[in-house]
């Protein structure tokens, strides 16, 4: 009996997130009202206040779930092997188009710049940890060449999502690793 509860609390959390996140394709977050939510959904509004508090924690539980999903990701790669960075940022890139809707939406100017905010936190401080492990090769400070990293790379990943993905996961994380590693160096002939 417990499974079927489960499996049904999960159908609307998710049939609800989805016609959220539709609903932020069209428009800012402040313009869109629970009723929407619902009526895209097809559930009734009872039954989206069981899960949510307004539509701000139903975002944020979005934003949460990405989140742990990245981090999760980001802890289980050694970022000091530039095979292992490509590899990791490849992955991450695969979950961003396995995720595509959620993804590009998050990341346009419809989505929550703090979300957009924690994601490079959290960016920046593995790579800060990178970074410090290996400070006695570094000819700046760690803060200050990881926040360019992470800045550069994100705006990278949002340009690739808003225009359609067309080059693969794997090509632009090969992208992203050499910017890191090489600067412009490899692209100028």
């Amino acid at each position: 009996m417990s499974s079927k509860l489960d499996r049904r609390i999960k159908y609307t959390r998710l049939a609800l997130q989805e016609s959220f996140i539709k609903l932020m394709q069209e428009k800012p977050l402040t313009k869109i009202t629970i009723k929407e939510v619902c009526e895209l959904a097809d559930i009734n509004r009872s039954t989206f206040y069981s899960h949510y508090k307004d539509l701000y924690d139903l975002l944020n539980q979005i934003e949460d779930g990405i989140i742990e999903d990245l981090n999760q990701t980001l802890s289980s790669f050694n970022h000091t092997k530039n095979e292992e960075a490509i590899q990791m940022t490849e992955t991450l890139l695969e979950y961003l188009v396995k995720n595509h809707e959620s993804s590009q939406t998050l990341f346009s100017e419809n989505g929550n710049p703090e979300f957009q905010q924690k994601v490079m936190m959290l960016a920046h401080q593995h790579l800060l940890n990178v970074l410090n492990a290996d400070k006695q090769n570094l000819p700046i400070n760690a803060e200050y060449l990881s926040l360019y990293i992470v800045n550069g790379s994100i705006h990278v990943i949002q340009h690739w999502l808003k225009n359609g993905v067309k080059e693969s996961p794997k090509e632009i994380a090969e992208l992203i690793i050499t910017l890191a590693n090489e600067g412009l160096s490899p692209f100028q002939q």
